[in-house]
């Protein structure tokens, strides 16, 4: 449940204009009302504060089918990279992370099979080259297993010669990295450092199990299809796994995370406000946003999943570390952004369509959930549709 500290009496009081926020809504409700989705719940935020949400549908929660309602959580899936990102930031701060250190001089487990070129900077780009690198949900919570993994885990492609997306295999790398230099596992840093600073308990990397009938079920609602590029190991099948309670509690660092709406959109507040939330809190400097949120790809990275869709399309992924920053070559739209927000947003979008970025010069950030899954076709225009709408928010 969002605390009544982190909500506006009325939309107007955070500069939103309630016809566009009306909008917003209209465009989600249509999605659940004419059968392409399940459900959905969406919101927005500004000056901290949570503007508006609302929620839409039903789902399987708990193990029952019933309406869906603003006290539903989702998966948002990759989603969860900007929280994990956000972790590893405060290491940056704090003196206990440096962007060209070699991974393998952190992790010697992983220093094998041509991995110890890898430093820090080129690991967050996803440029580490290991996108297919395994690690089986049976052995998620299994650090020796991880490790192990780690070891035996070769390259795909020489470091640093392209981009390709690394959908879990890069934040598991992460998620020791704190482990390494925080002294105590990703989870239990990123509640006590990041979620629970910014007064959001209920954003979990790790869902426990007295939290998980909230959870609506992920559904295939079209025959599903192997995504772009073939993800590594998100598979069609892998992601109804979600709905396995002990893959809930694993917290997935690379796409485990389990939130509503709300939450998504209150995490990105600090970052888009100096790192400070609305009752004044600091949850890091403005200047450690300013550096981890600097474009940092290189000439070379370019998306080539996009190329799918549309061969003409030679996109730069225009990643900061271990998040996309939406740009000013006319792609942000590409990137999960809409087509209204500056430049400057950043966040990570998650499979399914799910939306979360906060726009630094506008102060809007939006979430955007649903547990339906549609051809990649359809959500990436629902996607834009969504974030276009909400970029455009906030009054003149």
């Amino acid at each position: 449940m969002i605390n009544e500290t982190h909500m506006a009496a009325r939309p107007e009081d955070l500069g939103i204009d309630s016809e566009r926020l009306e909008a917003l809504f209209a465009r989600a409700r249509r999605d659940v009302e004419d059968g392409t989705l399940p459900s959905a719940q969406v919101a927005v935020a500004r000056h901290g504060r949570l503007a508006a949400m609302r929620t839409f549908g039903a789902a399987v929660q708990g193990g029952a089918e019933r309406p869906a309602t603003d006290e539903t959580m989702y998966h948002v899936f990759s989603s969860t990279k900007a929280v994990v990102a956000a972790a590893i930031w405060t290491l940056f701060e704090d003196g206990l992370l440096l962007l060209d250190e070699r991974v393998a001089d952190i992790i010697p487990e992983f220093g094998t099979h041509g991995k110890d070129a890898i430093d820090v900077e080129t690991l967050m780009l996803h440029a580490g080259g290991f996108p297919y690198a395994p690690f089986a949900p049976d052995k998620w919570g299994d650090r020796e297993e991880l490790l192990r993994a780690f070891s035996e885990w070769q390259l795909n492609w020489p470091v640093d010669s392209r981009y390709e997306y690394h959908a879990t295999s890069m934040h598991w790398v992460l998620a020791e990295i704190i482990q390494r230099r925080a002294g105590c596992d990703y989870k239990t840093y990123i509640r006590d450092r990041i979620t629970g600073p910014m007064g959001l308990d209920e954003l979990y990397v790790g869902c426990p199990p007295e939290q998980q009938h909230r959870v609506a079920d992920v559904v295939h609602v079209t025959p599903p299809v192997e995504p772009p590029g073939g993800w590594g190991e998100v598979t069609p099948e892998a992601i109804l796994r979600f709905n396995e309670p002990a893959v809930r509690a694993a917290g997935v660092p690379g796409g485990g995370g389990v939130a509503s709406a709300a939450t998504m959109a209150l995490f990105y507040q600090p970052l888009v406000n100096r790192g400070e939330t609305a009752t004044g809190k600091r949850i890091m400097k403005a200047e450690t946003i300013e550096f981890a949120t600097k474009v940092r790809a290189r000439p070379h990275h370019i998306d080539q999943t996009l190329q799918l869709f549309d061969p003409r399309l030679i996109v730069n992924t225009n990643r900061a570390l271990a998040v996309v920053v939406a740009g000013d070559d006319g792609y942000a739209f590409v990137r999960g952004f809409g087509r209204t927000c500056s430049p400057g947003a950043f966040g990570h979008g998650g499979a399914g369509g799910q939306v979360a970025w906060g726009d630094p010069v506008t102060g809007i950030s939006v979430g955007y959930c649903t547990n339906g899954f549609t051809d990649p076709i359809a959500s990436a225009r629902r996607v834009t549709a969504i974030g276009s709408i909400a970029g455009d928010c906030a009054k003149a």
